[in-house]
């Protein structure tokens, strides 16, 4: 079957993320997405596998945007101001683009996870700990602190977890950076 004139791999996909963005990642499907192009699903087979590829390229498109505007805000950083600058990515990223965000934490098969920008975004936390002088196993288990603390708080944020009480949101966080940046500069060396 000859692809339908205009549309395109990467078409679809940017639209597959603007819908999540507006009705949710689980919302993305093939169908949903010939309905939106005014076209049978079967028009689109010829540019995606099934709807799993489509949110699985959703998924890649958001992994390297995120991490694109990561270099970007580390530029010239280090210490707090790295750890700051990270960290809001990742949450004005889930403000911003709320179905591209959940689409980040897509579980991808191993041969779509190792060509994806997820290592980078693994070198930038990497890169902003080599400022706080941590050693293996301990950088490791940072990583895994920050990427929950930023997606943990980030979460709970955007579903009006912290939107019912006293103090401010934007005070919590800052708050929250402040103490892993604590932290990370006295935690106990080996």
């Amino acid at each position: 079957m000859a692809p339908r004139a205009g549309l395109t791999t990467e078409r679809l996909v940017r639209a597959g993320a603007e819908m999540a963005d507006e009705s949710g990642f689980e919302q993305v499907t093939l169908s949903a997405l010939a309905r939106q192009f005014d076209v049978k699903v079967a028009s689109l087979y010829s540019h995606l596998k099934s709807s799993q590829d489509l949110k699985t390229r959703i998924a890649l498109l958001s992994l390297e945007e995120l991490a694109d505007r990561g270099a970007i805000a580390l530029a010239g950083r280090a210490g707090k101001d790295a750890l700051a600058a990270f960290a809001n990515v990742y949450r004005d990223y889930a403000r911003e683009h709320p179905g591209r965000y959940a689409a980040a934490q897509f579980r991808l098969d191993p041969e779509a996870a190792a060509a994806s920008a997820g290592g980078r975004h693994a070198q930038m936390t990497r890169a902003i700990l080599r400022g706080y002088d941590l050693t293996e196993p301990d950088q490791t288990h940072a990583v895994r602190l920050l990427g929950s603390v930023f997606h943990g708080y980030t979460s709970l944020e955007l579903a009006g977890g912290f939107s019912h009480s006293a103090p401010d949101s934007q005070e919590s966080w800052t708050w929250v950076l402040d103490r892993l940046d604590a932290l990370l500069r006295t935690w106990p060396a080996p």
